[in-house]
């Protein structure tokens, strides 16, 4: 049974619809859908005593055994409601994790989602069941006052929470590791973000060629995949698919997945993707930006991507400057519908990024030479009059001042004295 709370002359269906879509992906099958009215939330059960009682009826018709309340509920509320009910009552944010735990793929996510959720069910074991005043113990060596079960698995969660919290750590120092190799690259980098569902996986793939797995359900994407965007004119780009976001995201959950969104975080340039055909678009777009804003991404430069033109009858795929100096992009990333566009907008944003020269080295700026050539900065070379050479250079303006900086680099200093040159 699905329970849509929702204040008096505030019917919103689109909350209900994607409710009812949480549950199904989630694996429920949906047997009565109930919308409450509700002025404010009671102190113990969340609902009225009257409703309480409806829901009661309709449960033991219908034989159901799972109440899912879209709501966050304390777990008070949570556990008077289930006794009442005579069945399992799991809020918003249970249903939120299940889901994610069920999506998670890889060890990492699956870390992730597992603390999230000894976070959340640590709050509500609180009189959970019976026996939990039960006192264990009493061998030779152990007899006392001994331990009630409640205390004891209060105990073994706050010890998994630390170990998890202590490989996620481990973990997060191989992710930084990875991004500080990707920076010595000083490739551009672009994170895709925005509503789950939005098409942001199907978009990844059409523009870098990849086979991460898409699909037309909630959080299809919980793992972040870094894939190379090539042949662009201003070189190649890094492009990252991270997860989807959702009204009402649970804290925890952003908490535990805040190393994986680190991608969005660290980002030059974030591709918000829009469902164009999605009536609550402005909704969703606005919970995104809350998420991007709470984990300290909100003042990253952000394009609008309207996705699935094709699902809209008159909308053609166009490119068009934004008020805040980005770009409104409308494409079909399904149909590949306005791709070649957007991928010539993010060619021309980050041209400016990008240092064409020549410069003279003498035979003693043997090192830096070879580190332009590591780098594959030497577009073309020449011997130079003085037994030195003359370099044509192509390299990003981030890889040139860090090489300036190192031991022999002054050379590379005269040409970061010039201004990048405009986008073509």
């Amino acid at each position: 049974m699905l329970v849509q709370p929702q204040a008096p002359g505030r019917r919103d269906p689109a909350l209900l619809a994607e409710f009812t879509e949480l549950a199904r992906s989630a694996g429920a099958e949906v047997l009565e859908v109930v919308e409450a009215r509700l002025e404010r939330p009671n102190a113990s059960h969340y609902l009225g005593t009257g409703k309480v009682e409806e829901l009661k009826g309709l449960c033991a018709a219908a034989a159901v055994d799972l109440v899912l309340v879209n709501a966050r509920l304390s777990p008070v509320q949570e556990r008077n409601l289930a006794d009442q009910l005579g069945c399992r009552v799991v809020d918003r944010v249970g249903l939120i994790l299940d889901l994610f735990a069920q999506r998670a793929a890889s060890a990492d996510g699956k870390l992730q989602v597992e603390l999230a959720q000894l976070k959340h069910q640590a709050t509500r074991l609180v009189g959970k069941g019976k026996g939990m005043d039960g006192q264990r113990g009493g061998a030779i060596g152990l007899r006392g006052p001994g331990e009630t079960a409640l205390e004891t698995d209060r105990r073994l969660i706050r010890a998994r929470i630390e170990a998890l919290e202590q490989r996620l750590r481990r973990l997060d120092v191989q992710r930084a590791q990875m991004r500080r190799a990707r920076e010595r690259n000083a490739l551009p980098r672009i994170a895709l973000v925005g509503y789950t569902n939005a098409g942001k996986s199907t978009l990844f793939n059409a523009l870098t060629g990849s086979g991460v797995y898409a699909a037309d359900r909630l959080f299809a994407t919980l793992d972040p995949t870094v894939r190379r965007i090539e042949g662009q004119a201003g070189g190649p780009l890094l492009l990252s698919d991270t997860v989807g976001f959702v009204r009402d995201l649970p804290h925890d959950l952003v908490a535990a997945f805040r190393s994986t969104l680190a991608e969005a975080r660290e980002a030059d340039l974030l591709l918000h993707v829009v469902d164009v055909a999605d009536p609550e678009r402005e909704a969703q777009v606005a919970a995104v930006d809350a998420v991007l804003a709470e984990i300290g991404a909100g003042a990253i430069p952000q394009w609008r991507v309207h996705n699935k033109i094709d699902l809209v009858e008159g909308l053609a795929p166009r490119c068009e400057p934004a008020t805040d100096g980005g770009w409104r992009v409308f494409v079909s990333a399904r149909e590949g519908l306005g791709l070649d566009a957007l991928r010539a907008a993010l060619a021309g944003h980050f041209a400016e990024s990008v240092l064409e020269a020549e410069i003279h080295l003498a035979p003693a700026d043997g090192r830096l030479r070879a580190r332009l050539h590591a780098e594959g900065a030497v577009s073309a070379e020449a011997p130079g009059g003085d037994g030195g050479w003359v370099l044509g250079l192509r390299l990003p303006r981030r890889a040139a001042e860090r090489l300036a900086a190192e031991p022999g680099g002054q050379p590379l200093h005269t040409l970061l004295l010039v201004p990048p040159s405009a986008p073509t």
